[in-house]
């Protein structure tokens, strides 16, 4: 990022989009992979292996993969949802699977969303945590294990600012910095230093410099605000980053470095980017998901290539791998079923490839053998 020794102003045309009086480009979602559940949200339930838009409508703001089915916020605070629903995820009051977007509710004020294996978190502009679907070890954090085909509030407090739904268990984050976790717990992936469930937000340690947090199968991962990376629960093919295969019921920190940015746990393997654009791997790498150019496991983060230009990272639940650049280009690597890599085959790619020749991508989510895209 440059840097500047004056007063620096926003251009015109940025300035009347912050005030609403310029039209704001178009934003479109696509997607492409698997679709049995519909979670292509194309109307069908026809796989394809290179990006179909999803609908005309221009105003996404954001979504995220669960295993089978999507979740998206629009711009107006809308909140949105298709694919699977065996188990009420899509929040839409039953269990109906929808194979095209369903209004989630007649709500403005959604702000972000994370999908599991077959439930889904949310929060809204006043802080208020909120969830729904699947529901047999806690993983909605109700204090019970009954399923909720409609949203129900976690709570009462206005204080909750990131969240992470994963597998069969959930993470927040709140404004003091605190860390809470509840749900499936096997293999410790809760932190709290053991493996019991528990059904209702229990606090991580006592710690108030927790900034976001991030799963995988089995595992978690999550920043502090000094740029440091952590990482717990499940271990086997080093996806915790240690340097080891050994599991942990605690968070422990991934190596010395205070620069990581963004990340994504997989099935077995991690995903992330430091603050100057590097691109690291580690963990399983029988597909070449690890971009590395080869199949081996690494147990410690390996830089992908040279280069300073990746922006995010995505990481499937079947050893799939999609990223961002910088500069708008899309990229993907390893498994590559169904076609989630998005380039028109099912060829398997042990480092990064192009999708395409685009550079307006600004986003990747990946389930389970399927992407779904923002495009500006």
């Amino acid at each position: 990022m440059p840097s500047y020794s004056g007063v620096w102003t926003l251009p015109a045309q940025m300035q009347a989009e912050a005030a609403g009086t310029w039209p704001k480009p178009p934003v479109e979602l696509w997607s492409w992979g698997s679709n049995n559940g519909g979670q292509l949200g194309l109307g069908n339930t026809t796989y394809y292996s290179s990006p179909k838009q999803i609908g005309a409508v221009s105003a996404w703001a954001t979504t995220d993969a669960g295993y089978s089915f999507v979740t998206a916020i629009k711009r107006d605070g809308t909140l949105w949802a298709w694919g699977s629903n065996s188990q009420a995820q899509l929040g839409i009051g039953n269990t109906i699977s929808k194979s095209s977007p369903v209004q989630v509710g007649a709500l403005t004020t959604w702000s972000k969303v994370s999908s599991g294996y077959a439930h889904t978190l949310a929060i809204k502009t006043d802080g208020t945590l909120w969830s729904w679907g699947f529901n047999n070890l806690g993983q909605l954090g109700l204090g019970n294990t009954a399923y909720f085909s409609s949203p129900k509030q976690i709570g009462a407090l206005t204080t909750w600012s990131a969240i992470a739904a994963v597998d069969r268990n959930s993470a927040a984050v709140k404004t003091d910095g605190t860390l809470w976790m509840w749900g499936r717990n096997n293999f410790g992936q809760l932190g709290l230093g053991n493996t019991t469930n528990y059904s209702s937000p229990v606090q991580v340690g006592a710690l108030t410099t927790w900034l976001s947090v991030f799963g995988g199968n089995y595992f978690t991962l999550a920043t502090k605000t000094n740029g440091t990376l952590w990482a717990w629960g499940r271990n086997t093919y080093g996806r915790l980053g240690l340097g080891n295969t050994v599991s942990y019921s605690s968070p422990k920190q991934v190596g010395a470095l205070t620069t990581w940015a963004t990340m994504s746990g997989g099935d077995n393997h991690t995903l992330a980017t430091k603050t100057d654009g590097t691109l690291w791997t580690w963990g399983r790498n029988n597909y070449g998901q690890l971009g590395a150019g080869n199949t081996n496991n690494y147990s410690s983060p390996k830089q992908v290539g040279a280069l300073a230009t990746w922006l995010s990272v995505t990481a499937g639940t079947y050893s799939s791998s999609i990223a961002v650049k910088t500069e708008g280009t899309l990229w993907g690597w390893g498994n590559n079923p169904q076609g989630v890599l998005g380039r028109g085959n099912k060829t398997d790619y042990s480092s990064p490839v192009q999708l395409g020749a685009l550079t307006s991508w600004t986003s990747a989510q990946t389930g389970h053998t399927f992407t779904v895209a923002i495009k500006a």
